[in-house]
């Protein structure tokens, strides 16, 4: 079945090709014009955080949104005639913008040098199209000059100037660069190229339809793309290094193709499979915005999956064997099982104690200061000072306190005892960590009411996740004793401490869900449950190592100061949970790639030892090329200025490394020497009752071979008869 649908991409290859230009077109064009908006809501169902939210939105309906700030600062004070006039006209103008219901003056600081104004919007930042926005920022923008500098601050102001354009090109062209290294001609590195950026390309169109379905943050473009290039071009990889082995062979170039298709092309389906699986994983955690980025990013796997076995094909069959056209001669071709990593197995197998228990040394070591990350939200404090949002932010601190960008919101349902109101305002402003309390705001009805806290210390400081802990435990219900008012505290940071709360408890069944189904996909591909179970442990320790990493990265110091990370940074909730269903489903491309070769080696000769070598030979250069590919797209992502992005790039692309090299070039070899012929045990009945699951294609026929006209080390990554 495989073969035939190869053998009518080549044959139909004009129409395909042109049936996928026309389907990116008409999708890019239909995305454009009939896209949704990117929207989210972070609120945990039942927690304080989201009755906040609730009561703002039922009971102060025109303060329920959130707000921009305007930061006016004047060394010749605020007060000039010249200057307020200045900020009238300012403020008049963003009060006539669309999406903004109120602009009110909001203090002044105590040199008179600084005075902030509070755009109100009609929705949270999540639903307030970006645009609306950015047309606050330019109109602040504008009304800068001669003694006047305006500033706008808070979550969405930061949202809207967050972007990290350029980083995909550069992780394009590294990946180019290492494809040339690999396949050492131009032509063959180009078309994993392509297949990337038309399945990325069409993938993110698709993305903009399925807004009008599902609720997609607007970080999930850039996990998309970070996915979708890494993914595309290590499966064209994988695949176009079949085919040119097949070239090599003596195979003609249809031949070829069905060849490459029914090996390598039915392993990239099984790993595109396990990572959308992960994927879908994300959907127990019970939240509409995870519900829509799983979508959104399987959509972008599947894509890119689909071009790998339909594009592809149809380009190699425009190609055919000039697909060595443009050689770079510095490029050797791979020496097989003399080459260097059938050298180097022969060094991890003849010492396995050794290496093994170094690797894992290692894997532990990395792991250990992923105990010290916290969860939150990056504030505009760790973005660069081009950027409004962080000298707004600056300005605030300088003038107001640090607690003035992260205030903490406290709603309060009287029930009949506004008396109540006086006493938790006199407890809020006597404890500790709180600058001030701000006077509170009686809904029209007098049944509500609204207190705004300001804590002494910044948005992300754990002092002030410390406070919200303190207030909501301690003080809210000692000063409310005995008195029938309910009190909810809320706010960004609230938000962020439940979602983190939220995540924390369903993280576990999450992870438990995924090493399951993985085992049990391991465990029918290569029938053996030592080989499996070391598979998942493994995996668990280079996801480990990539959060330790990413730890170590937010503290500060310096590997963070490397990748502009200057202070301890706090992560979302999401993250961590995020790269897991992402990296525990890339791992498994590697893991298929790697044991299926000494798998089948070890079924025709039963030397356990002499297969492990000999896989590694005819695998080690293609794993380490779709590695290195995959490491320079997602460490491409850390030359943003958006914190999140730098995380996720570094966490990612040190998982992928560690995977890549400490696991599968050093601590499977050395497991499998240690084992020896226990790696393939599995009871009968087990091997009895599950599937067969040929991954490698190894049931479908093989087409005959024509006669060789070059050398193999010419044409091919790998060895002849590799296959």
């Amino acid at each position: 079945m495989l073969a035939t649908f190869a053998r009518t991409m080549y044959r139909r290859r004009r129409l395909v090709v042109a049936a996928w230009v026309l389907a990116l077109v008409g999708t890019m064009v239909l995305g454009r014009v009939a896209g949704g908006e990117h929207r989210v809501d972070y609120a945990m169902p039942g927690s304080d955080s989201a009755t906040v939210q609730q009561l703002l939105s039922e009971r102060f309906p025109q303060q329920s949104g959130d707000t921009v700030q305007l930061v006016f600062e004047a060394p010749a004070g605020v007060a000039d005639p010249a200057v307020a006039a200045r900020i009238d006209a300012v403020q008049a103008e963003v009060r006539g913008l669309g999406h903004v219901t109120d602009v009110r003056p909001t203090a002044v600081s105590p040199d008179g040098t600084v005075a902030l104004a509070t755009v109100q919007l009609d929705a949270t930042t999540e639903k307030v199209p970006v645009s609306a926005v950015e047309a606050i920022l330019h109109a602040a923008a504008r009304g800068s000059g001669e003694g006047l500098t305006v500033e706008t601050g808070g979550p969405a102001a930061q949202n809207a100037e967050s972007t990290e354009a350029g980083s995909e090109q550069i992780g394009m062209i590294a990946a180019l660069l290492i494809l040339l290294v690999a396949f050492g001609s131009v032509l063959a590195a180009g078309l994993p190229i392509v297949v990337a950026l038309f399945g990325v390309g069409l993938s993110l169109a698709v993305a903009q339809l399925l807004l009008h379905l599902f609720v997609i943050p607007d970080w999930a473009t850039m996990i998309m793309t970070m996915i979708g290039i890494g993914v595309g071009i290590d499966y064209a990889l994988f695949i176009v290094t079949r085919y040119r082995t097949a070239l090599g062979d003596g195979h003609g170039p249809e031949a070829a193709v069905v060849l490459a298709i029914t090996t390598a092309g039915r392993a990239v389906v099984f790993a595109g499979g396990t990572v959308v699986i992960s994927l879908v994983g994300l959907c127990a955690m019970g939240l509409d915005y995870l519900y829509g980025t799983a979508a959104a990013t399987v959509t972008c796997v599947l894509v890119v999956l689909i071009a790998s076995l339909t594009l592809l094909p149809a380009l190699l069959g425009f190609i055919g064997t000039n697909i060595d056209r443009l050689r770079l001669p510095f490029v050797k071709g791979d020496r097989g099982e003399r080459g260097l990593w059938a050298r180097w197995s022969h060094v991890v197998q003849r010492r396995p104690v050794v290496t093994g228990a170094a690797a894992l040394a290692v894997l532990i070591l990395l792991a250990v200061p992923y105990a010290s990350m916290r969860f939150g939200y990056p504030d505009a404090g760790t973005n660069p000072t081009s950027l409004s949002s962080r000298r707004a932010y600056d300005t605030v601190a300088t003038a107001f306190g640090k607690g003035a960008n992260g205030p903490y919101l406290v709603a309060v349902e009287l029930d009949g005892d506004p008396t109540v109101l006086d006493r938790l305002t006199s407890a809020l402003a006597a404890t500790d960590g709180v600058a001030a309390v701000l006077p509170a705001r009686l809904n029209d009805a007098g049944d509500t009411a609204a207190l705004t806290v300001l804590p002494t210390t910044g948005p992300q400081e754990q002092a002030t996740v410390d406070l919200l802990h303190r207030l909501r435990d301690d003080v809210v219900p000692t000063a409310t004793e005995g008195s029938p008012a309910r009190v909810y505290v809320g706010a960004a940071i609230a938000a962020f401490a439940d979602e983190s709360a939220y995540m924390g408890a369903r993280l576990p069944w999450f992870i438990a869900a995924v090493i399951a189904v993985s085992f049990l996909l391991l465990l029918v591909v290569f029938r053996s449950v030592l080989v499996a179970l070391k598979a998942a442990a493994m995996n668990l320790l280079a996801i480990g190592a990539a959060y330790g990493v990413m730890a170590l990265a937010l503290q500060g110091g310096w590997l963070g100061n490397l990748v502009g990370i200057s202070e301890s940074t706090p992560v979302p909730a999401w993250t961590p949970m995020m790269m897991f269903a992402l990296l525990f489903g890339l791992s498994m491309d590697y893991e298929v790639f790697l044991l299926s070769r000494i798998r089948e080696d070890y079924l025709a000769t039963g030397d356990n030892a002499g297969a492990v070598a000999r896989g590694m030979a005819r695998t080690g250069r293609v794993i380490t090329a779709a590695a290195a590919i995959m490491v320079t797209v997602f460490a491409a992502f850390m030359l943003g200025d958006q914190v999140i992005a730098k995380v996720v790039g570094l966490g990612l692309a040190t998982a992928v490394l560690v995977d890549a090299t400490v696991v599968r070039m050093v601590l499977v070899p050395s497991t499998m020497e240690l084992l020896g012929d226990r790696n393939w045990w599995i009871p009968r009945w087990l091997d009895r009752a599950l599937p067969h699951l040929d991954v490698e294609g190894h049931d479908e026929p093989v087409p005959a071979p024509l006669e060789r006209t070059r050398p193999v080390e010419d044409l091919v990554l790998e060895p002849a008869g590799a296959h």
